[in-house]
């Protein structure tokens, strides 16, 4: 099986998470919350935790924000990241705070006595630094809109490594996929930070798992990028959700076992779509509960007799449903033939099996 050679980077560690070439690739995301609301923000990063989220990061819009960091840092698991836009002073704030890395965005933070004052806070707290370009905010936007991400970013670039500090991740977001792509191509061969992928303004929900994992797919093919959030109009939890489906479909993490269903169509005989669901929903809890701790395994989840029983023959476990029997499969070889309403809870005692 073919596998992903990734590119070599600098290591950077947020807070125990590390980032870079032999690290597994991180899965973030952003609380919707004000930071200012301690509880609300709480709740919610500890909810994306247990959702697999590895580090959470928040809008700091003023003081207040900044002033709750610490509060908040204290009371969650996960490493927080202060996202800063056009006040370096709240990314001084925040460093005082507690947080383990800063987003500073080069587009409206780009006085040089002002990066300098925080690269200097980070390097004393001994915390990374993220440049984070967005096309919607560049300061000098020609034609070619990837060149002026990468133009703008090496810029940056250079303020910190002038004051002596690389510990640095980097992102050119784009709101066009094609864009973003050819933007993280140009800066992967310009410098060996580590790369945190993701594609903004992607619109509604189902248009945001598309471009995101178009883009941040084609870009981890290649070996390009160490962390990852798929931004959408949707719970963050979701965020995380397609991000781990992402990471699990190129090889690149494992999260438990995997399901595969065929699409259904005629010839189907039982409600697979149901079946599949309540499949799903004990994987699901069972991942949780072992906080991905469980080897993986590809489940096939079948509905009729034409590509049922070889897709299932190919996982490591599967099921073919006809209208009145369910034939499990275990490693290529029929183990059982079961009646359908008992098809489920055959190949869950196969799995429970498999799991332990």
């Amino acid at each position: 099986m073919l596998k992903i050679k990734r590119r070599k980077t600098r290591t950077v560690r947020i807070g125990n998470v590390r980032i870079g070439s032999g690290h597994p690739i991180a899965i973030q995301s952003m609380a919707k919350t004000r930071a200012r609301d301690i509880e609300a923000s709480v709740r919610q990063i500890r909810e994306l935790e247990a959702a697999g989220c590895e580090v959470v990061r928040l809008a700091v819009e003023n003081l207040q924000d900044a002033a709750a960091l610490g509060k908040i840092r204290r009371r969650v698991g996960v490493p927080l990241v202060a996202d800063i836009h056009f006040d370096y002073r709240l990314a001084l704030a925040a460093i005082d705070a507690g947080v383990d890395k800063v987003r500073l965005n080069p587009g409206n933070i780009f006085k040089p006595g002002e990066v300098r004052e925080v690269a200097s806070a980070a390097k004393k707290a001994r915390i990374p630094v993220r440049i984070g370009a967005n096309s919607g905010s560049l300061r000098q936007h020609g034609r070619d809109t990837a060149a002026s991400l990468v133009k703008s970013v090496l810029a940056y670039l250079k303020i910190f490594e002038k004051k002596g500090f690389y510990d640095l991740v980097v992102s050119l977001k784009g709101s066009h996929v094609l864009d973003t792509i050819e933007a993280y191509k140009k800066i992967a061969v310009a410098c060996d930070y580590p790369l945190h992928l993701g594609v903004t303004a992607t619109g509604l929900p189902m248009d945001g798992i598309v471009k995101s994992s178009v883009g941040i797919g084609e870009l981890l093919f290649h070996g390009i990028g160490d962390t990852i959030r798929v931004s959408l109009l949707d719970r963050p939890q979701n965020e995380v959700a397609v991000a781990r489906s992402l990471l699990n479909s190129l090889g690149l993490r494992h999260f438990g076992p995997e399901l595969v269903c065929c699409p259904t169509c005629g010839r189907c005989e039982v409600d697979l779509s149901s079946k599949a669901k309540r499949i799903e929903g004990w994987l699901l809890k069972h991942a949780l509960h072992r906080k991905g701790r469980s080897r993986s395994c590809k489940i096939a989840v079948m509905g009729c007799i034409v590509n049922g029983p070889g897709e299932a023959r190919e996982a490591d476990l599967g099921i073919a449903f006809s209208k009145h029997k369910g034939i499990l499969f275990k490693k290529g070889r029929i183990v059982q033939t079961v009646g359908l309403k008992k098809g489920e809870t055959a190949l869950l005692e196969l799995l429970e099996g498999e799991m332990e």
